[in-house]
């Protein structure tokens, strides 16, 4: 890849309304994005693929939308008031903080070349207090991850949906790590959002087939974003790397402008999370099997993805520079219609002529019931054209002074540029074969 093309990649989110840098007029703050008009699209669609293909479309799956606030004590049972920490050091000149283990130098300060105090260990969450006066409130934590809302839940879901084991929690959520190394865009930033699931089976079944299950139906889901498996690497936790109860977990790494990084995650947790949580809650979170007449405390298969770091690596995958008629230069997103923020973009030859606008606006009005439409009557059509290519518009339909004769208009294709006249009665059967 270019060395660049990250930076390319900032400046057209930016200047398209994908993402912006966040409280920008005020000077901003550090690691932190807005999602624009577009990028909200194409979140939206990405998580709308996902929930359909991994919660609707399974009989053994159901979803939950947890909150970000839990009782401190979820996440003393889970672990992480005591081991979400990092060692931080800071230099004793210009006090910027680092964890050693991603210094290339540990003996100078990477800013300014100043020597480092010892290291000291630092939470990742972050403390908030419940309550009108801070000193007497009851001080929680923004969840650093949704997991935990699905186990909390575990005997409300049995309860209320009558599933039998083997089956699946889905969930999508913010979470928040007060990270000290983020940056690379939306890679790594303090708030985030998870697609997440626990897959609940029984101690004794064959894990390791079902976990190869989820990882074909992962990659399943990549094939809908329009991710080829060629830009990702399987990378295997070692069991010295992997948290002492997992016994298998995989990286889904993607090839980032940067090289290759963690995109999505897959692990089999075993029975820690439930057994911690009926421990320190005191309530029974035992399964009933009815069919062996057993009580067990269920296993947990979990599949992890992350929203935006999945929204980059599309950015990434479809972004592309092509030499044009006339030695020009365009850029196209050449997203998969399922995830583009819009469809089709409708115009007129000319905004000022009325009986043309009049023509467009019925075919805009025609399409946009079923498709999320642009209207665009600004500039010349070649303009118009290009941008359309920069936010990744599949198809552009362009209303003539011939569509006022033969009713039919010129409907323009992203990738090869081409363009066809489609009746305008036929145009609804024309993109439902194009876009679904």
């Amino acid at each position: 890849m270019p060395s660049d093309k990250m930076q390319k990649i900032v400046s057209l989110c930016k200047r398209r309304g994908f993402v912006y840098p966040g409280s920008e007029i005020y000077g901003g703050l550090a690691n932190s994005w807005d999602y624009g008009p577009l990028g909200a699209e194409l979140k939206n669609n990405l998580k709308k693929i996902w929930w359909k293909h991994f919660v609707q479309d399974r009989e053994d799956m159901v979803g939950i939308d947890g909150g970000v606030l839990l009782n401190p004590k979820v996440w003393e049972a889970s672990g992480h008031i005591k081991n979400f920490k990092d060692p931080l050091v800071e230099c004793k000149d210009c006090h910027r903080r680092f964890r050693p283990d991603k210094l290339k130098d540990v003996s100078k300060c990477p800013e300014c070349g100043g020597k480092f105090t010892k290291a000291k260990m630092f939470s990742g969450m972050f403390k908030t207090v419940i309550g009108p006066i801070e000193e007497e409130g009851l001080t929680t934590f923004l969840r650093p991850e949704t997991a935990q809302n699905m186990f909390v839940n575990f005997r409300n879901i049995l309860d209320s949906t009558n599933k039998k084991i083997p089956f699946g929690v889905g969930q999508i959520g913010r979470s928040f790590r007060n990270e000290i190394t983020a940056g690379n865009f939306i890679f790594r930033t303090l708030e985030f959002e998870i697609m997440e699931i626990e897959y609940f089976i029984a101690p004794d079944a064959n894990w390791k087939k079902m976990f190869e299950s989820w990882i074909k139906a992962i990659y399943q889901y990549a094939g809908k974003l329009g991710l080829s498996k060629k830009g990702f690497y399987n990378h295997e936790i070692p069991a010295k790397d992997r948290a002492f109860y997992s016994k298998r977990t995989i990286d889904f790494e993607y090839k980032y402008p940067w090289g290759l990084d963690e995109l999505w995650a897959i692990a089999y947790r075993t029975n820690y999370d439930l057994a911690c949580h009926q421990k320190f809650s005191g309530q029974n979170l035992e399964y009933f099997d009815d069919v062996r007449h057993a009580k067990y405390i269920p296993h947990v298969i979990e599949p992890t993805f992350g929203v935006d770091r999945t929204v980059l690596a599309l950015l990434v995958e479809s972004y592309t520079e092509e030499k044009i008629r006339g030695g020009d230069t365009r850029i196209v997103l050449k997203f998969k219609p399922a995830v583009a923020p819009y469809k089709i973009a409708v115009f007129p030859l000319l905004a000022n002529k009325k009986n043309l606008v009049k023509k467009a606006r019925e075919v805009y009005d025609i399409l946009k019931n079923e498709y999320l439409c642009f209207w665009d009557d600004r500039g010349n059509i070649g303009k118009r054209y290009r941008y359309q290519d920069e936010i990744g518009t599949p198809y552009c339909v362009t209303v003539d002074f011939d569509s006022l004769k033969d009713k039919a208009v010129t409907v323009r294709d992203r990738d090869s540029m081409k363009q066809k006249r489609v009746k305008i009665s036929g145009l609804r059967e024309f993109f439902n074969q194009k876009l679904k």
